[in-house]
């Protein structure tokens, strides 16, 4: 393994790099899932250069294998990006999502393809006829959610298709969870990727397609109501509205669908401490004042209260519930009923509350988490018949090795480079995998890996959800 620094030792890096005859293969990031798509591109022979703003994170990764090099790097210096791109046959950005198109737009000009494991924005979409023009595939939604939902779900849609059936109705819900045993906190979460998204996506709104009407959720009722499900081996779990759906009916090409909902898995209890929290706006991005404050001051000031004292209380009647529910020891368990000065100046309630959250709710190192994804499919056929089907993947992670969503969400991704690489991706342009001849395979190399979709056909109509 060699470390470098970009500008130190360019000369050095190239030499190492030209001294393979294999492919080579760009990561841009270190992060939580970063580890899987690493390890299995080298135990396959590919030169693998992984780019990090801290390079010890990204040597870490690669473990000493004379496939690999560390490199140094930030999002700043594109002359470097420009010239690690170049110097490789294929780059995948684990990069947070703004930073894609930046790489996308010099992987167009080098002539390289790409792969990420993020939502296609506007932005990279616009780069569809520039990526076609330079002969490379943009593949994004390569991951878990997206990624393995999209490649799950065509799977089934195709199925119904070829027999001249109708997609009546479409569920697909996903969730990242800590494994039983481990969801010991009044939340029932832990942190086991990217902590701040997981809260912001508590801001975001939803909207979905049931029984032919659009439903809108403002973000105000995000987790009211929820529905739940009985998911083999875990037991009953809460399941709210994941952003927009209505999308994904052209996405699936199933226009004749009269209900198509995407959710999120939660343990019970999450949505009401949520839905507490948020009417509270603990989650707001308003700036405040906190200065010398303590917490319970801090939650004085956000229920309109005059003083701290007996906090608990107040914040109860302004919720209008028993201070000795779930939803109150939740509060008090994060530390927002204590006299503990904050440490803040000008300051949002939501890095406030997420920072509370990230530094009681990590996934312990002897802690297994868990994936758990759901597909329910309404089907009808010409002939009259009906049915149910059900995909559903449950992976656990090991704390010996890695977690379930860095398995999850690198290795679809890893696959696809290695296809792309060998010639059996040959599409252009940015795309997602919703096709045959990019799905199928995966899917089917993916239960080599023990990440396997399981299908149950011909279920009656009471096996539906809602």
């Amino acid at each position: 393994m060699y470390l470098f620094t970009p500008r130190e030792k360019e000369k050095d890096r190239n030499t190492y790099l030209h001294s393979f005859t294999m492919k080579k293969v760009l990561i841009l990031g270190a992060g939580l899932v970063s580890r899987p798509i690493v390890r299995y591109l080298l135990d396959r022979g590919y030169a693998v250069t992984v780019a990090s703003l801290i390079p010890e994170q990204a040597e870490s990764l690669i473990e000493g294998h004379p496939g690999g090099i560390a490199v140094g790097w930030s999002i700043e210096d594109t002359t470097t990006l420009e010239n690690l791109i170049a110097e490789h046959n294929l780059t995948v950005s684990l990069l947070p999502w703004m930073h894609h198109v930046t790489v996308a737009e010099l992987c167009i000009k080098k002539g390289k393809h790409l792969v990420t494991t993020s939502y296609v924005k506007p932005a990279m979409q616009a780069l569809n006829q520039a990526a076609h023009q330079a002969g490379i595939i943009i593949l994004n939604e390569l991951g878990l959610d997206p990624g393995i939902d999209h490649m799950s779900a065509m799977r089934i849609i195709d199925h119904i298709h070829g027999r001249g059936g109708n997609v009546d109705a479409f569920y697909s819900i996903c969730g990242a969870l800590p494994a039983p045993e481990a969801a010991d906190n009044p939340f029932r979460y832990k942190f086991s990727w990217s902590p701040k998204g997981v809260v912001m996506a508590a801001n975001n709104d939803g909207k979905f397609l049931r029984k032919g009407q659009v439903i809108h959720v403002p973000t105000e009722d995000l987790f009211k109501n929820p529905l739940l499900y009985k998911f083999p081996g875990v037991g009953e779990l809460e399941i709210y509205p994941n952003r927009d759906s209505i999308p994904y009916i052209d996405l699936y090409g199933i226009p004749e669908v009269k209900t198509m909902m995407r959710g999120t898995f939660r343990y019970p209890g999450w949505c009401e401490i949520l839905d507490a929290i948020k009417r509270l706006t603990l989650l707001s991005n308003e700036s405040l004042d906190c200065t010398g404050k303590t917490y319970a001051e801090f939650m004085a000031l956000m229920t309109g209260e005059a003083d701290a004292r007996d906090i608990r209380a107040k914040v109860a009647a302004k919720l209008g519930m028993d201070e000795n529910l779930p939803v109150l020891k939740a509060m008090e368990w994060l530390g927002l009923f204590d006299d503990t000065p904050m440490g803040r100046g000008e300051d949002t309630p939501f890095s406030i509350i997420s920072d509370s959250m990230i530094e009681r709710m990590q996934l312990g190192v002897h802690e297994r988490d868990m994936v758990a994804m759901l597909h329910v499919f309404e089907a009808s056929y010409p002939d009259g018949k009906m049915e149910v089907i059900k995909s559903m993947m449950l992976d656990f992670g090991s704390p010996e090795t890695d977690t379930a969503i860095a398995r999850t969400v690198a290795l679809p991704a890893a696959i696809g480079v290695e296809m792309i690489l060998n010639g059996e991706i040959t599409e252009k342009g940015v795309q997602i995998p919703v096709m045959p001849g990019i799905y199928a395979p995966i899917l089917d190399r993916l239960e080599s890996l023990n990440i396997k979709m399981v299908e149950h056909f011909g279920l009656p109509p009471t096996e539906t959800i809602g």
